[in-house]
């Protein structure tokens, strides 16, 4: 009796996760086809002297050495890194602050959540259009009219090499604080009510409140978040290209466009794009890393 019911569990337990592994097989085909498929490939492609998409010969790490070795690269990674910089400084604690001022409004939070998300769904191109007409260095530009009226003459904002990643990270953190500060609220939501009524019954004073209870509750999602705004911010591409192409002289250059620069630009050299790709690919992996032992380090302190 006690056999056949071992055998029984050990039947249903097969069948749980057959199940489960069925259920998974569709994504798992999709991710294979568009995700590792394409990543391997470009680690193939990159080893190889190509011809458009044609893999000619195998030249080993030709591709890297070349790429690694032009003024442009540095000056494309070192953009990058600004960005990221700039995008923590200017953009990471937006969402948050964003989220406690409408957690704590008494009324209209439906109408003030919509509006933190409106701009995110916006097309990306319209909104650097609308942006490159608030920053335009003519006279007719927004910026530059309202400065006027403080008796400021006009500015060529997008031609200053020392601006012009800042105002794309202005620009690109208008468009997807708002998505972000939901999500904090919905971490926020998950906070027990109890822990703020007997905060405000010992006399604890809102900002209190917001260090000692609130924050410690986000931290775990604030460290996800961090890592996937690295990671997106690391990949920054179309803001540069279509509002400066990069310039004033390669001052806002990122590598995922100086990977399309090498593969849709003129030369159509897809081994030295794969190569950017593949350095991307490999510095993102090591932040990444360090981040996840510091977080476990961090876990197991807790």
């Amino acid at each position: 009796m006690s056999s056949s019911g071992t055998q029984l569990r050990s039947h249903a337990k097969l069948r749980e996760n057959v199940q489960s592994w069925l259920i998974m097989l569709p994504g798992l085909i999709l991710m294979l086809f568009f995700v590792w498929g394409p990543l391997f490939e470009s680690v193939r492609m990159s080893l190889y002297k190509t011809r458009n998409v044609e893999l000619v010969r195998f030249i080993g790490l030709d591709n890297f050495i070349s790429v690694t070795g032009k003024d442009d690269f540095l000056q494309a990674l070192v953009n990058t890194f600004s960005y990221t910089f700039w995008s923590l400084l200017i953009g990471f604690a937006l969402p948050i602050v964003l989220a406690i001022l409408i957690g704590e409004t008494t009324r209209g939070k439906s109408f003030f959540r919509t509006a933190v998300y409106l701009p995110n769904m916006l097309p990306g191109l319209a909104v650097i259009i609308l942006w490159s007409a608030f920053f335009s260095g003519e006279k007719s530009g927004v910026l530059n009219i309202l400065l006027a009226r403080l008796g400021i003459p006009p500015q060529t904002y997008l031609t200053r090499a020392d601006w012009v990643i800042p105002i794309i990270i202005i620009i690109a953190t208008w468009k997807g604080a708002g998505a972000t500060a939901l999500i904090y609220m919905a971490g926020m939501a998950s906070i027990s009510p109890e822990l703020y009524e007997a905060a405000a019954i010992d006399g604890a004073s809102v900002w209190r409140r917001i260090i000692h209870i609130l924050l410690p509750a986000i931290r775990k999602l604030a460290g996800t978040l961090l890592i996937l705004q690295i990671i997106s911010v690391f990949q920054i591409m179309y803001e540069p290209m279509v509002l400066t192409m990069g310039g004033p002289d390669n001052a806002s250059l990122s590598l995922m466009q100086l990977m399309w620069q090498y593969a849709f630009g003129g030369s159509m050299n897809y081994g030295k794009a794969s190569a950017v790709a593949v350095i991307v690919t490999l510095i993102l992996l090591a932040m990444t890393a360090v981040y996840s032992y510091f977080n476990r380090k961090e876990s197991d302190w807790d």
